[in-house]
This record gives C-alpha cells, sequence and structure tokens, in this order.
C-alpha cells in the first residue's frame, strides 16, 4: 500500500464569499472533487481535521446516498474495514456495519472490552500488521490519543468512532438530521444543555463548520475543554456561527431550534454518578424546558437515554422527539465518510431532497 498523509486542523483553500470568508455549502462540481480528493486517504479523529467545505461536501454526500442509495451499491466492493472497539456498543457499531455492507464492503469487529488497545501489543506494531490487511480502521476507545497515535503509524484511514476527547461521527449525523428537518444548519439556533463532554465537543465543532449558532448550558466544573471552545470559536468567526457558553439552562434553551443532552456520566466516569446526579439535577431536558424553545423545536440525544434523569420520558417520547431519526442517520453519514476516506465518493446533482417540515429561520 502507498503512503499515507495525516493532516490535523488541516487549513488547505477553499472557496470565498465576496466578503472573503468561507462559502457554507458545495458551490460547484470541482469544488466539491476538490473536497473528495482531499479527503481521500485521510483520517478523521477530530471535527478540527476537516475544512467547512470538506464538511460540506460530506454533508452532501450524506443526502445522496440516503436518498439515493443504489449510485453507491457498489462504491466499495472488496473493501474492508476493522472496528477496534474498547466500549460497549450499538448504534456505532451497528450502523458502520450495515454502511460498509451496503457499499458493497466487508466488516470485522473485534471486540477490545476486555484487552485496550496497546496492551497485547504495541499501537504501532498493531497499525503495521492491519494496514497490510485492511482499507480502513474504526476505533472506538477511551483515550483519544490510543487514535491519534494508531492514525499516526497505520497507512490507511483511521476514524474516530468515540474518544474521551470526541465523537465525531455522531456530531456529523446528528447535523445532518437538523439539516433534514430545517433545511439548512447555518443560522440554526442549537442549545447543547449538560455535560461539556465529547459529544459536546464535537457538536460544538460542527456547529461552528456551519454557521450554526451553538449555546452550551453545563454547571461549574463541568463545561467543555478550552481548548476546544477556542477551536470552536475560531471557527464559528468563518463561518459566521457563534459560541455561547452559559450555567442557566433556561436561557440557553430560549428561543432554540433544538435541544439537546447528553447523559450525565459518560463510560469510563461511572464512579462519579452519585456526585453528579445532584449537580446535574438542574439541567435535565423536561416540557418545561422544552416550552422555552421554538414552538417547533426538536430535541436530541445521542442514546443510550438514562430515562427521567437527564431527560424525562415525556420529552424522549414526545412529538418533538428526533432521538431515532438521529440514531438511523448514523449509518447514511458513516457511509458519507467511508465513501470519502476511501476515494468512493462522487457528486449526484438534485440528491438532495428536504424533509416536508423544513422551514426557512
Amino acid at each position: 500500500m502507498g503512503s499515507k498523509t495525516v493532516i490535523m486542523n488541516s487549513k488547505t483553500s477553499e472557496i470565498a464569499d465576496e466578503h472573503g470568508k468561507p462559502a457554507l455549502g458545495i458551490q460547484s462540481d470541482t469544488a466539491f472533487s476538490e473536497a473528495s480528493k482531499r479527503l481521500t486517504g485521510r483520517d478523521l479523529c477530530s471535527i478540527a481535521d476537516l475544512t467547512v467545505q470538506e464538511m460540506a461536501a460530506i454533508m452532501e454526500l450524506a443526502h445522496a446516498v440516503k436518498n439515493q442509495p443504489e449510485d453507491f451499491r457498489h462504491a466499495l466492493d472488496a473493501r474492508q474495514m476493522v472496528m477496534f472497539f474498547e466500549k460497549a456498543s450499538l448504534r456505532t457499531r451497528l450502523t458502520f456495519e450495515a454502511g460498509i455492507n451496503t457499499l458493497g464492503g466487508n466488516a470485522i469487529f473485534v471486540d477490545q472490552t476486555q484487552s485496550p488497545l496497546g496492551e497485547r501489543e504495541s499501537l504501532a506494531d498493531m497499525a503495521h500488521n492491519v494496514e497490510r490487511w485492511m482499507s480502513i480502521m474504526v476505533l472506538r476507545t477511551y483515550s483519544h490519543e490510543t487514535i491519534t497515535e494508531m492514525a499516526a503509524c497505520s497507512k490507511i484511514p483511521v476514524i474516530n468512532a468515540l474518544s474521551d476527547l470526541e465523537h465525531p461521527c455522531q456530531a456529523i449525523a446528528d447535523f445532518f438530521t437538523l439539516e433534514e428537518r430545517f433545511g439548512s444548519a447555518q443560522g440554526l439556533r442549537f442549545t447543547y444543555v449538560g455535560d461539556g463532554n465529547n459529544v459536546c465537543h464535537s457538536l460544538m465543532l460542527t456547529a461552528a463548520q456551519l454557521g450554526a449558532h451553538c449555546s452550551v448550558a453545563s454547571p461549574k466544573g463541568f463545561a467543555p475543554k478550552l481548548e476546544i471552545i477556542h477551536k470552536a470559536i475560531e471557527i464559528a468567526e468563518q463561518t459566521g456561527g457563534s459560541i455561547t457558553l452559559l450555567h442557566d439552562p433556561i436561557k440557553a434553551a430560549t428561543g432554540a431550534d433544538a435541544i439537546y443532552t447528553d447523559v450525565c456520566t459518560s463510560m469510563g466516569f461511572e464512579h462519579e454518578a452519585t456526585k453528579r446526579a445532584p449537580i446535574f439535577k438542574p439541567y435535565q431536558v423536561n416540557e418545561a424546558l422544552m416550552a422555552h424553545a421554538q414552538p417547533d423545536a426538536v430535541f436530541m440525544h445521542c442514546l443510550p437515554a438514562h430515562r427521567n434523569a437527564e431527560v424525562t420520558d415525556a420529552v424522549l417520547d414526545g412529538p418533538q422527539s428526533i432521538v431515532f431519526d438521529q440514531a438511523e442517520n448514523r449509518m447514511h453519514a458513516q457511509k458519507a465518510i467511508l465513501l470519502m476516506l476511501l476515494g468512493g465518493a462522487k457528486r449526484i446533482n438534485n440528491a438532495r431532497k428536504g424533509s416536508p417540515q423544513a422551514r426557512k429561520r
């Protein structure tokens, strides 16, 4: 296999509008083609690895593979994907497996829940073995450094399927779901309530990439990491989006188009569950909190949810909830990512179909 270029926080050239800022959305076939070429062979360790145009290209491709799946049925014939998971999974595992299978490729799952990566043999030795057999590697780990080290050592693309720092595939699928619902994420008022964790980090960065206005309400001591905040603000300044951090969940929810929450205690922090419960109780998403949002606002959760903890049954099962749309769209978003990184992307003009519920803001 040939060598692979690992690009972190890429700053490749993009199409700009009349004010010199990156134009949001793919503007031409050439722009889509250029973004696809830049992504081929790349890793996806963080949302920050993507430029604004690369994010737009992935989003457009996700709409295409969902709405015209027959056009991609053999796009990844004979490609082999291996998944090393240190953490339990339902949605991530099944959607990656189903995704590559419907593109013509094959998935191999390796359960690492009892043997963390790097314990039996070095990550470098693993990478140099796996790159001889596989086309792409998907990692779900406790430590983000495991993913970046494996990416640095491997000649094949590496995808972060969840680490302690980020969950990029989840965030891409979530904003793809919002595009289906609202037509565009640009200008969307997106609110995250709860722990400033890995999911929150990727959501902030994705919101910034797509020009959304992202508010995060978290208890003191549980805000997102400063490095993520600074990067998200830097991106938002380019796209016309914004990042707002606050502690008041009602203020954050007021006027929101979407309200998102996650568990108060992520995997790996179970020993803190008792301590965290009373701290996060005021941040529960319930009908009273949703009432402060727009009348047609949606509720979102990455799942699994702790019912009647971070969210009530009435909201999770209610008419504003789109959590199962998010879950379905994990597969379509990940198919787009796989196609981009493995060189199987193509543009399908007019393949993007808006939801009948989409509205202009």
